[in-house]
């Protein structure tokens, strides 16, 4: 019989995602947790073992009005990251944590691109974006020519 506990599902989906992710001491992971009032966000180094930095929205100077909404996602993403630049840490591994990446998840990591890290993967991305639409504007082009003829 499958398992119809949530929680054990996303267990074993997190099981399955660090069997790949492993954070070293070069690029540790940032893993998150996030519980239905409130997220949690360290960037752990596997190899020593330790947690480097951590930043969630049970912390005074994070905390607002909810901690489970995207806006103290966003808090917690810009707080983590500014405080990994201060200890030197540009460049992570994400690790999700067995949640889907969007919503919450999302906002914390995007958040977490904007304000410094992996800054490569941000602007990858918005290369990627570019070249996209102007493939797509080539292929209507050469699609609306072909259909003249």
């Amino acid at each position: 019989m499958a398992n119809t506990n949530r929680t054990e599902l996303r267990e074993a989906v997190h099981r399955r995602i660090r069997r790949r992710v492993s954070g070293t001491t070069e690029r540790p992971r940032l893993t998150i947790f996030r519980s239905l009032n409130h997220i949690y966000a360290q960037i752990v180094d596997d190899v020593g073992g330790q947690t480097l930095v951590s930043a969630s929205t049970t912390e005074k100077d994070l905390r607002g009005a909810t901690g489970g909404n995207v806006e103290a996602a966003e808090r917690v993403g810009r707080a983590l990251a500014e405080r990994a630049a201060g200890k030197g840490i540009e460049q992570v591994v994400f690790d999700r944590g067995g949640y889907r990446y969007h919503g919450r998840v999302k906002a914390l990591a995007d958040a977490a691109r904007a304000a410094g890290l992996n800054k490569n993967e941000s602007q990858e991305a918005g290369e990627a974006s570019a070249n996209d639409e102007a493939t797509t504007t080539t292929t209507a082009a050469t699609t609306t020519n072909t259909a003249q003829e």
